[in-house]
């Protein structure tokens, strides 16, 4: 029975051992650029999509927005016809070669 027990406990350490390091990867980040439509704006995707453009270091670099419920409500008020410059805090990752940042905040830039 200890055996088992301290079988199970090893076992559970290593998986939180594992675990602790992936969830650390997402940082929380504010970008303030020019918020767009990817769709009537860029004119890159099927269907209406944010992005935010930004420049870092002499770059343009181009997040686009996960589709959720903040992105969504924000995109139908202020970004589907009209590029305005926001400010949006969240998680960024990497999908399929672009920057996807999942929102959870977007207003109107100050």
């Amino acid at each position: 029975m200890k055996k088992t027990i301290a079988t199970y406990t090893g076992v559970a350490a290593l998986l939180m051992a594992l675990a602790i390091p992936a969830l650390a990867d997402d940082k929380v980040v504010t970008i303030t650029g020019d918020g767009k439509c990817a769709k009537c704006a860029l004119k890159e995707t099927d269907s209406c999509q944010n992005v935010i453009q930004t420049e870092t270091d002499g770059k343009k670099v181009t997040y686009y927005l996960a589709k959720n419920d903040v992105s969504n409500a924000f995109h139908k008020k202020n970004l589907c016809e009209d590029t305005k410059k926001v400010t949006a805090t969240g998680t960024v990752k990497e999908v399929n070669g672009k920057q996807e940042l999942t929102v959870t905040k977007i207003e109107l830039a100050k």
